[in-house]
């Protein structure tokens, strides 16, 4: 409601006025009839009205800077406090009505608050009032005295305070920001893309980033965040340009100093050959800075803009903080890339240069460094050509990773090698190598499996010093970890007298793969090497068939490899040879006692064979006795069968089918009864074969059987 004795706001001073406070101010006089005081005219210089209320008499007194404020003339205003509230916003007028009404009844001495008035073309304009409240001795208000002034040009200064504080603060946390990424930045591509990423180009508050380095006297473009069109650097391309030549990032580097470029009319006439890369990309202004470290210059860097025209001082202060940052993160990753290329360089010439190409098969060798900076692995690998079209595959860690690992490495591999060369067989090379290590100055043991292949015949013979089992690939896809006893690593089993290894021999189907590799694959620093044993099996199954293709995806993509921080060493042997050649006379499969595939595996193998020689009518005969013969061995025996089938030509040609195992226990014949239900497998066999008999061995025996070809 709105009547004569409202405030400005729409306070009601009659809600609290009791009659006879009211009757006891009279005398005071009417406040309109005052003159203007030398307090009233400080007030006016400093753009400030004054007012005096009446409230006994409902009269509201407004000096004339008071009514400029309010945007009254002198003749739109008649004293009265309902016609200044009509100029106040409704919400604003309700909140100092309340404001008013708060200090009456608390008995505050004096209330402010800020206000929107709505001057006469309809615009807001904010104000600020301040008023005492004069009390009677019975503490009832009967006056109140004040000031109003325009507050527009002190909120707009307090807002751009506010203003420069949030852009000050976000300023310092854009620069703690990018050297928090940049401390983290390992090497040159770390920090390029530290700075061309999106959060980059906000760090610095532009649309565009371009970085040069320094190499000898010319300068090198190595990042960009806008590469301009094809046609454009064919006409002038400057990812490469001499020092000389005038340009902003090369005159940052020969000058030390920042050039800010506030038009593009001003850039384009100080480097005109900017001019179609300014007009392509829409460049409007850009901040040349260069890239010093301890007062050496190694690049420079350019920001460019497309919406900017000036440079705060703040502005040109952020941005040389930041390449200061960006300069020093620079120094140290191009130290490390230094560094690293050193290590890779000195590992790669301790490695094979060469992979010989190998009969029946084909080879695939990969080295992936794990650490950072000098730290060398001890990681090798090897493939030695060996007499009677053999091949001798290597791969084995030396203990630790740093220079020494990786001179020791070095000599390991070369007498290793020598020893094969020899035609030793492979438990004395593992011997001799142990022997070698132990004879070094050194405290450093190694890892090693070696494996002499005929992939002719498909036959492997290995020798495990310490190292992880290798990983076969059938045919099939199936995966399994190849038994291979083993012994300790080298040179500590020469400490201990135990350089005596075991030799275990596997065959290689045609299209089985054999993967070495070192522990760097299966290891994680926090996982269970079981984990990383299941998902690298999990890899080799799931990888390409390709060799080459499926050492790329087991050195750099599968799961077990993410995260880790070893070094890695893997060899891949694939069996290509072609059933029905000279080479695959002679087919050989083991099958492991705890492998209950193997004897699927085994009837597809002889099924392969047969059609290839051209006895498929052979197949059920041969089947069924190889079935009877390797489950007699896995049954009766320790350990697993090892079976051959081999195609003799000759005066009678004939399928030879041989099965050996560990037992030095000989077969015999049984007569079982009819209600028995074993027995009957030699029955069987010579039933089915044309000729069969039984060979002692000095570790076990070789059941053979032979099955006549039709002339």
């Amino acid at each position: 409601m709105a009547n004569t004795s409202r405030s400005p706001g729409g306070y009601d001073p009659e809600v609290t006025r009791p009659v006879s406070a009211r009757a006891a101010s009279t005398s005071s006089g009417s406040p309109g009839d005052t003159e203007p005081t030398a307090a009233n005219d400080r007030l006016a210089l400093n753009g400030m009205g004054s007012f005096d209320w009446d409230l006994d008499r409902g009269t509201y007194h407004l000096d004339d800077v008071g009514l400029e404020v309010f945007d009254l003339r002198a003749d739109e205003f008649d004293g009265v406090p309902a016609s200044l509230s009509a100029r106040v916003l409704p919400t604003d007028s309700d909140r100092l009505d309340e404001a008013v009404s708060l200090a009456l009844r608390e008995g505050h001495l004096t209330f402010a608050s800020y206000f929107r008035l709505i001057c006469r073309d309809g615009t807001l304009r904010w104000a600020h009032t301040q008023g005492r409240i004069l009390r009677d001795p019975q503490a009832h208000p009967y006056r109140i005295v004040g000031i109003v002034r325009n507050a527009e040009e002190e909120l707009a200064h307090a807002e751009g305070m506010r203003t420069l504080a949030a852009d000050r603060r976000r300023q310092t946390d854009s620069v703690r920001a990018t050297t928090e990424a940049l401390a983290r930045a390992i090497t040159v591509r770390d920090v390029t893309n530290v700075l061309t990423d999106s959060e980059g180009l906000r760090r610095f508050g532009a649309d565009g980033l371009a970085l040069g380095l320094v190499d000898g006297g010319v300068m090198r473009l190595v990042a960009a965040t806008e590469q301009p069109s094809a046609e454009l650097r064919a006409r002038d391309d400057l990812s490469m340009t001499q020092l000389e030549e005038g340009l902003p990032l090369s005159e940052a580097v020969l000058t030390q100093r920042a050039r800010f470029v506030s038009t593009r009319e001003e850039l384009t006439a100080r480097y005109p050959r900017l001019l179609p890369y300014a007009e392509e990309m829409k460049i409007e202004a850009a901040a040349f800075l260069p890239l010093a470290a301890q007062a050496r210059s190694i690049g420079a860097l350019g920001l460019f803009y497309r919406d900017r025209h000036q440079f705060s001082t703040e502005d040109r202060n952020i941005c040389i903080a930041l390449s200061s940052a960006v300069a020093q993160s620079l120094q140290r990753a191009m130290l490390f890339d230094q560094e690293r290329e050193f290590a890779t360089t000195l590992q790669t010439t301790m490695l094979p240069r060469r992979i010989p190409e190998i009969n029946g098969g084909e080879v695939a060798v990969r080295y992936r460094a794990g650490r950072s900076g000098r730290e060398v692995g001890g990681d090798w690998y090897d493939v030695i050509p060996l007499p009677g079209r053999r091949v001798g595959l290597v791969v084995g860690d030396v203990e630790g990773h740093d220079s020494h690992a990786a001179a020791i490495m070095g000599q390991l591999r070369i007498a290793l090698r020598a020893y094969a060369t020899e035609g030793h067989t492979p438990a004395t090379v593992m011997a001799r190598a142990s022997r070698f290590l132990a004879d070094l100055d050194t405290e450093r043991s190694a890892t090693c499996i070696y494996v002499d292949a005929n992939l002719e015949t498909g036959t492997l013979r290995l020798v495990r010093a310490g190292h992880l089992e290798p990983l076969v690939r059938h045919s099939t896809g199936r995966t399994n970890w190849a038994s291979v006893r083993g012994g300790l690593p080298l040179g500590v089993a020469t400490v201990f007298g135990q350089d005596g290894y075991p030799e275990t021999r596997l065959d290689l189907n045609p299209a089985d793969t054999l993967l070495l590799c070192t522990d760097g694959m299966v290891e994680q620093p926090g996982r269970d090497i079981a984990d990383g044993i299941e998902a690298l099996a999990a890899a080799m199954r799931a990888g390409p068939r390709d060799t080459e293709a499926l050492a790329d995806h087991l050195c750099g993509g599968h799961p077990s490899r993410l995260g880790s921080s070893d070094d890695v060493a893997l060899l891949l042997l694939h069996r290509t040879a072609v059933p029905g050649t000279y080479a695959t006379r002679q087919m050989t499969q083991h099958v492991h006692q705890a492998d209950p595939e193997g004897l699927a595996e085994t009837r597809a193998m002889l099924r392969q064979a047969l059609a290839a020689w051209g006895a498929a009518d052979l197949l059920s005969d041969i089947e069924l006795t190889a079935d009877e013969l390797i489950t007699n061995a896995l049954v009766h025996t320790d350990g697993g069968a090892l079976l051959t089938i081999e195609l003799r030509a000759g005066t009678t040609p004939c399928i030879r089918l041989e099965i050996r195992d560990r037992s030095s226990v000989l077969p015999h014949r049984r007569a079982p009864g009819e209600t028995a239900t074993s027995g009957r497998g030699l029955l069987l066999v010579d039933a089915l074969t044309g000729s069969w008999g039984v060979e002692p061995l000095g570790s076990g025996k070789n059941v053979w059987c032979e099955f006549p070809l039709a002339s």
